[in-house]
């Protein structure tokens, strides 16, 4: 598949790393919602939001890709994303621009990505300023990467 047209990326921060998802799969952005816990769910699901009456499916980012986590105070920011499976909020750090980049001009991830990032980084595209990764929302949002957190009790 030869295809060049540009693709567009909703950008967000984690930690000091840049990502990317694809736009048409985000359903919208909204600021930090009050999570309800959800007892026996894996670590990396941090419960579950009230989105005008859907039960959305909070993922947080930063313990998927095993970073630190935020400092006390600071709330994500929530990009709830359309997924077969239906929608699930991914909690970011900050949200950045939408970004039109043709598709021929991305490279593979990088190769010292270890661990869940090399599995769920498609691509890398270098920016004047920074390295932009794009995220695979299928698989951020499988039963399979989110079941590998469950704590043993």
């Amino acid at each position: 598949m030869s295809h060049t047209e540009p693709q567009q990326y909703c950008t967000f921060y984690l930690d000091r790393y840049y990502f990317g998802i694809e736009v048409e799969t985000v359903q919208e952005i909204i600021r930090y919602q009050e999570i309800t816990p959800v007892a026996l769910a894996p670590s990396v699901v941090k419960g579950l939001i009230n989105l005008r009456g859907q039960i959305v499916t909070a993922v947080d980012l930063r313990a998927l890709l095993e970073l630190p986590e935020r400092a006390d105070g600071e709330v994500p920011m929530n990009i709830v994303v359309r997924t077969p499976l239906g929608a699930f909020s991914l909690l970011a750090d900050r949200i950045g621009d939408v970004l039109e980049l043709a598709d021929d001009s991305f490279e593979p991830p990088p190769d010292n990505l270890s661990g869940m990032a090399g599995e769920l980084i498609q691509r890398a595209y270098k920016l004047d300023n920074a390295l932009l990764l794009t995220m695979a929302i299928s698989k951020v949002v499988s039963a399979d990467v989110l079941n590998r957190h469950l704590e043993a009790a």
